[in-house]
């Protein structure tokens, strides 16, 4: 935007600029000229009067007398340069008889038609311009007074003026893109600033606000993301309220699992349904938790460890739904931005999806491998995949939480979530997982 306003200005101001100068520039020109030919019309009329009465013996050292003036002023210590009434003007006198005084001269055609016609003339030849004063009423004709102004004096001075006219030009130019530049500077400031606060806000620092400045709109953009941004904060922490309260709440129907598991008579039983009752304990005060924090920095945890002991886990009851189960995971530590609560519920989320969804007996895989930008999780099985029953969505007592959960890890982590389609039947969830700088 600064460039923009910057050419623009510019733009503008060169075409004043140029409808401004160029006629003065003209006007230089025409003035420089006039000022030329006047001193030459004054030196020549200075004659006139000498020639119309006197003879050629006392003209002759008086028109002499007017061209050496000049020269000898213009070689004197105090005048280096002639005066400008002086320079340049050659006078030559043409009497009637023919006879020419001062300066040598052709007699021109100007020169025959001002003697012709008694006249004064001005003529414009390539070379410069003659100043031709007719005097009438001698015995023997007219004679003419012709000064001439080459065309050197009639631009003397000239491109000294228009130099200083284009420094001013430039000059101008400059300032002007200058102050646009540096309102075009006050206007986008705010606006970068704008931007960065929304970034942060997009980040999740939903403290950052944008500070009131420039111009009346982007002021108004500013109070209004300012106002956004504090909406979003009170939702979020609304949400995370209400999150928390029905984790809460979940607290005492776990309790009573726990205790009618306690009351149960087969041992075995009622540990196996005891450890049931304690991870989802575990899960509920990690999703408490999770929903109280705020600005956390992102966990990181041994996905090999937290993969093996869910795998271990979901391996009793696959065990007794039958159910053939693979479970290939490369040597460990591997690192992942997420944290052990976090993949633990991602993992049994998914593979909670495939008890819940497909029939007894079918089989699942787990693969866990190293990649180099952290790790791939998938999870696959023989089941009817997705055609028939849309996992994830509500159905069968399903919220529709479950692939919601794998996707929003996999990407808190910086990696990507798909869901494909197994050959030569059932589903594929993979999970590409970021690896993590440093574990906890």
């Amino acid at each position: 935007m600064r460039k923009r306003l910057a050419v623009l200005v510019a733009a503008a101001m060169s075409l004043v600029l140029v409808a401004f100068l160029v006629p003065l520039a003209i006007l230089l020109k025409s003035v420089t000229a006039d000022r030329a030919v006047t001193a030459a019309t004054a030196k020549a009329q200075s004659l006139t009067s000498l020639v119309a009465t006197a003879g050629t013996a006392a003209l002759r050292p008086a028109v002499d007398q007017l061209n050496t003036a000049c020269d000898d002023r213009g070689r004197g210590l105090r005048h280096p340069e002639p005066p400008k009434e002086c320079a340049g003007h050659p006078v030559t006198v043409f009497l009637p008889d023919g006879t020419v005084l001062g300066a040598p001269g052709p007699r021109t055609p100007g020169v025959t038609l001002a003697a012709a016609q008694g006249s004064s003339l001005t003529v414009e030849g390539d070379d410069g311009r003659e100043i031709l004063v007719a005097v009438q009423g001698l015995p023997r004709g007219t004679a003419v007074v012709r000064a001439f102004v080459d065309r050197a004096e009639l631009t003397r001075g000239l491109g000294a003026a228009w130099l200083v006219l284009a420094g001013i030009g430039v000059l101008l130019l400059a300032l002007g893109v200058f102050v646009a530049d540096r309102l075009a500077r006050s206007i986008v400031r705010p606006v970068h600033e704008l931007a960065a606060v929304s970034r942060r806000l997009a980040d999740g620092d939903l403290d950052a606000r944008a500070r009131p400045g420039g111009p009346g709109e982007v002021r108004s953009v500013a109070a209004a993301v300012n106002l956004l941004a504090a909406r979003i904060r009170d939702l979020v922490r609304q949400e995370r309220e209400a999150v928390a309260d029905i984790s809460h709440r979940l607290r005492t129907p776990l309790t009573v699992l726990r205790l009618d598991a306690e009351a149960l008579r087969d041992p075995e039983e009622a540990d196996r349904i005891t450890g049931h009752a304690e991870s989802l304990e575990r899960q509920v005060t990690a999703l408490i938790d999770q929903a109280r924090a705020r600005d956390a920095a992102p966990g990181a945890c041994d996905a090999a460890l937290v993969v093996r002991e869910r795998a271990d886990f979901w391996a009793v009851l696959a065990q007794d739904q039958d159910r053939v189960v693979t479970v290939a995971i490369d040597p460990g530590p591997l690192p992942v931005a997420v944290g052990e609560t976090e993949l633990a519920a991602c993992l049994d989320a998914l593979l909670g999806n495939v008890f819940a969804h497909t029939p007894e007996g079918t089989a699942y895989a787990i693969r866990l491998s190293a990649t180099p930008a952290g790790a791939s999780l998938e999870v696959s099985d023989e089941g009817p995949g997705f055609d028939d029953v849309p996992r994830g969505a509500s159905g069968a007592g399903s919220t529709g939480l479950g692939l919601d959960i794998a996707r929003q890890t996999a990407r808190a982590s910086g990696g990507t979530f798909t869901v494909t389609r197994a050959r030569p039947h059932g589903a594929r969830i993979a999970l590409e997982l970021g690896a993590a700088l440093g574990m906890p």
